[in-house]
């Protein structure tokens, strides 16, 4: 037997045994298993180096502990609004929370998402804005800072925003700050070198041991989170990076939004970061201390709840909130996502909306930052026209924002986009928010972008290039995994 022959028998071993453990004993969704075994079968020998890297199935076990959490009260907090909503007792403060009780319950019992009802939240759709005050809140900080990105880069933005951290860190501020090893991956130690000379904390999430390969490529942390003295929270889209503020040519102007939130719903952002720290943490782990949790913080009348969601939970349960809302509406669901991979549930949840009658209207970009991504995204989009949505491409540059507004009443924004990634990948955060004030505003949000968009109708879609139709269905196959 040649060399070569004895190698194509090993790889078709291993195609079998890497399809076997797909199908039997991973219980991935069928779409999911039937798209590896493509790869698997299609692309023999790099088939398996990409199971390797990309299919691995995290297990679902409790990362994510701190038994300092008891000392918050927050167990008997939620069983207390568990069992009021439950026995119809709960005191709610606006029509829209008696509206959507059981949206706030289905967080309330599968996420531990406490509703909330004394928040002030800005909302920011330009970079510069959003890193101005940032910046601002960083500089009259007392007692800790706490950031948590996705990309976090050593550009300008990235030196500058260091540059404030150690400047507090000096001063005696508790300076923290978790980044995700994949997403930051140009990072090096000696770009926190003064920050942490400065008594600063760094922790990156998922470390590889490998400089150049991480074989976790899934499972990343794409929260991007900041607490400020335990009475400041930001919550969004935004990374660190100079593309955020839109002086990248490639991408131009950058459309996201982001929250700036006080009130009582900075505790949960507070808590989901300590949770997040202490896992990626192997020497710092935070203990409960009474200034990570002031009292008497309220800031005004929104109620929202903080919905985390990632591959180490039993539901999906951003993704479950998404589909709640939707199924909820009568009249208009707005939606803004950069990556539109829906499963079928969300497909079907929008397709059933449409032809009910309600005014469905979801903008992507017009440009691709990840190829296979964009066109995936495009056919899903033509699926949809279908139905009767309506669909705009955004041409102002590159819109990354991640927010849904249904009926002009309720709304969520955060780092989850509409795609199988988010769902049940990454390591997400969103603020589901109850408020017809917030909701109108990002409704005015969406509507001036559709100024600058252009609508894509089922006529222009269906005379799109064979080129076009190509790419599409190869995304397509591929969307399960990417």
């Amino acid at each position: 037997m040649s060399i070569s022959s004895f190698l194509v028998g090993i790889i078709f071993i291993l195609n079998m045994i890497f399809a076997a453990i797909v199908i039997f004993l991973e219980r991935r969704d069928a779409s999911s298993t039937w798209a590896w075994i493509l790869v698997l079968f299609f692309i023999p020998g790099l088939g398996f180096i990409l199971y390797i890297l990309l299919g691995q199935n995290l297990s679902r076990r409790k990362m994510f502990q701190w038994e300092d959490q008891k000392k918050l009260g927050v167990d008997e907090l939620i069983a207390n609004q568990i069992d009021a909503i439950s026995q119809k007792k709960f005191c709610y403060l606006s029509d829209v929370e008696k509206e959507y009780h059981d949206l706030i319950y289905l967080h309330l019992l599968n996420n531990d998402a406490l509703l909330t009802q004394d928040n002030k939240v800005d909302i920011f759709t330009d970079g510069k804005e959003k890193f101005k005050c940032l910046l601002k809140d960083i500089e009259n900080a007392k007692d800790h800072i706490h950031l948590q990105y996705y990309i976090f880069r050593k550009d300008d933005i990235g030196q500058q925003l260091m540059q404030a951290l150690i400047k507090k860190a000096k001063e005696g501020v508790k300076v923290r700050l978790l980044y995700d090893d994949l997403g930051s991956r140009r990072l090096t130690k000696r770009f926190f070198r003064e920050l942490r000379e400065a008594g600063g904390e760094v922790e990156a999430f998922f470390a590889s041991k490998l400089r150049i390969i991480n074989l976790r490529i899934n499972f990343r942390n794409h929260r991007k989170l900041v607490i400020i003295d335990g009475k400041i929270g930001y919550l969004g889209g935004f990374n660190v990076g100079d593309e955020y503020l839109g002086l990248d040519p490639k991408f131009g102007y950058w459309r996201d939004t982001h929250l700036r939130i006080r009130g009582t719903a900075v505790l949960e952002i507070q808590t989901r970061f300590i949770l997040d720290w202490n896992q990626a943490s192997e020497r710092h782990d935070i203990s409960y201390s009474e200034n990570l949790f002031p009292k008497d913080i309220s800031a005004g009348n929104v109620s929202m709840q903080i919905v985390s969601s990632g591959p180490d939970s039993v539901y999906e349960q951003i993704k479950n909130g998404y589909i709640k809302m939707i199924a909820s509406a009568k009249e208009s669901i707005l939606i803004q996502t950069p990556y539109f991979i829906p499963d079928a549930s969300i497909l079907d949840a929008l397709r059933i909306a449409s032809l009910s009658g309600v005014d469905v209207r979801i903008m992507i970009p017009n440009k691709p930052d990840h190829p296979f991504v964009y066109w995936a995204t495009y056919y899903y989009i033509g699926e949809m026209l279908n139905s009767g949505v309506k669909a705009y491409i955004y041409d102002n540059g590159f819109i990354h924002c991640k927010t849904i507004v249904v009926d002009q009443k309720i709304s969520s924004v955060g780092s989850a986009n509409i795609d199988v990634r988010s769902f049940r990948l990454n390591f997400e955060a969103n603020a589901f928010i109850y408020n017809e004030e917030i909701a109108a505003k990002l409704t005015r949000d969406f509507y001036d972008d559709m100024k600058v968009s252009r609508e894509l109708t089922l006529e222009k879609y269906q005379q799109r290039s064979l080129w076009i139709r190509f790419k599409e269905s190869v995304s397509r196959l591929l969307s399960p995994i990417l």
